[in-house]
């Protein structure tokens, strides 16, 4: 058998080299692209100035690189640029925003929120030059149009948009988490299959000329972790 490839279980699996770094190395590169990632925020005032579709393109490709769950890659990224579907994402999802707004969300919810200055005013989603929403598989459809399970696809479509952030962050831009529930409209809007299920909504460009953020902080450390 070559040492270029073996076959595992009836499967062509081939040599995988992955980098390696000193410990000092390690660190200092742990380090940057910690202090890298923290300096992320989630933007509301976005600019309209043009992003070029290559950059989208990347920005969508790493987030495929993503690992899922038998390697079914059960994600489809929608890069929306039109603006008369924009204009019609952003009114229908005011109008689920003030549903949630004034008969969803409990007074804690709302509590919660207030601090973050939301409202359900969505102007970014037509000022933000794309719009990608992220869709779920939820089976998998083959050409003859039968049904195929997918494994773990929450989890595997919740890493692959961490990457997908990431990669927005990494480029330069800004974005926002969004999810208007229910969020049905978005795959009615994109004229999406049976077996796809919106996910996320994230606007996508530069950052208007005068932003703002709130003034909150991450929690540290030792809040978030256990050592053992």
């Amino acid at each position: 058998m070559s040492v270029k490839e073996q076959i595992i279980k009836g499967f062509r699996h081939v040599p995988y080299k992955p980098q390696s770094y000193s410990s000092e190395e390690m660190l200092k590169r742990s380090e940057q692209y910690y202090r890298f990632l923290d300096s992320r925020r989630s933007v509301r005032h976005f600019s309209d100035k043009d992003v070029p579709v290559e950059v989208i393109e990347n920005i969508i490709k790493t987030a495929g690189t993503a690992p899922s769950g038998a390697h079914k890659q059960p994600w489809k990224f929608c890069a929306v640029s039109d603006p008369a579907l924009k204009s019609r994402i952003r009114k229908a999802a005011e109008e689920e925003e003030k549903e949630n707004y004034t008969a969803r969300m409990s007074e804690r919810w709302l509590k919660d929120l207030a601090p973050l200055g939301t409202d359900t005013n969505k102007e970014f989603l037509e000022i933000a030059p794309w719009l990608i929403v992220v869709f779920k598989e939820a089976y998998e459809l083959n050409e003859k149009g039968e049904r195929h399970t997918n494994y773990y696809v929450n989890e595997s479509v919740g890493i692959a948009c961490g990457m997908l952030i990431s990669a927005i962050h990494n480029a330069g831009l800004v974005t926002l988490t969004h999810t208007p529930s229910p969020m049905n409209f978005l795959s009615d809007i994109l004229n999406r299959p049976n077996n796809e299920r919106a996910y996320l909504l994230l606007p996508v460009g530069y950052a208007a000329t005068e932003t703002f953020v709130p003034h909150i902080s991450r929690k540290e450390l030792k809040e978030i972790s256990e050592f053992y």
